[in-house]
């Protein structure tokens, strides 16, 4: 039996995408252990999501004592360095909404993953689903992709596609896309813990093997899944 993958996640809301990863380790779905959450809002659920299953949660503030913000530089140094005392292998973002320096995702290159609302490269940034049905597009989802010093911009890990249903407003297709984040984002981490993910340029290749997530759990009908998932 292989070690444990020990995983560090940055979350910065609710915490469901962690929950994700929680309830995939605890059922034995991907061999790895949430080792430690980070979180810039105090009073995210997503650290009390980690504290109820015996999860280090750490608040890492981005402001310094009298209210001033803190350098990024210093503010990164204390996640890396939690990141570090917990024996972090893999970093994942988990609706994490801070913007990381070059400097901090050059320091976890190759290792570090991220998940956002939104069919990449369309609708980057910080509303993907609002911007999608602003756009008026009749398909959305999510992507799973490797982070790199732009922003929702590196190589791509995994897709799913969302089909925008008549009179969706914003509500309802975040928590359909959300549904899919819940899948994805766990068979990412198995990927990478399986040693099949390797970046070549800006392509991922995935190495192919016959354990597809398709014929073993649930899936979401009217959802396409992308063929390594």
């Amino acid at each position: 039996m292989r070690e444990k993958l020990r995983l560090g996640v940055l979350a910065s809301g609710s915490g469901t995408d962690l929950q994700s990863i929680i309830d995939a380790c605890a059922g034995g779905k991907i061999n790895c252990i949430v080792a430690c959450v980070i979180s810039d809002r105090k009073n995210a659920h997503c650290l009390e999501r980690a504290r109820a299953h015996g999860i280090p949660a750490h608040f890492v503030d981005p402001k310094c004592g009298d209210g001033s913000r803190k350098q990024k530089d210093a503010h990164e140094k204390e996640i890396h360095e939690l990141l570090g005392e917990h024996g972090v292998k893999l970093v994942v973002g988990a609706g994490y909404m801070r913007i990381l320096s070059p400097r901090f995702v050059e320091a976890w290159n190759g290792s570090i993953i991220n998940i956002h609302p939104s069919v990449l490269p369309a609708f980057g940034g910080a509303d993907g689903q609002g911007d999608a049905i602003e756009y008026g597009v009749r398909i959305a989802g999510c992507t799973t992709h490797f982070m790199d010093e732009s922003v929702d911009g590196g190589p791509v890990i995994l897709q799913a596609a969302v089909k925008v249903k008549r009179g969706d407003d914003r509500a309802s297709l975040a928590e359909r896309i959300l549904q899919v984040e819940h899948q994805i984002l766990p068979r990412t981490i198995d990927l990478y813990e399986q040693g099949r993910l390797q970046i070549e340029g800006r392509k991922v290749q995935i190495a192919p093997k016959d354990d597809s997530w398709l014929s073993r759990y649930p899936v979401i009908e009217g959802v396409l899944y992308p063929e390594d998932y």
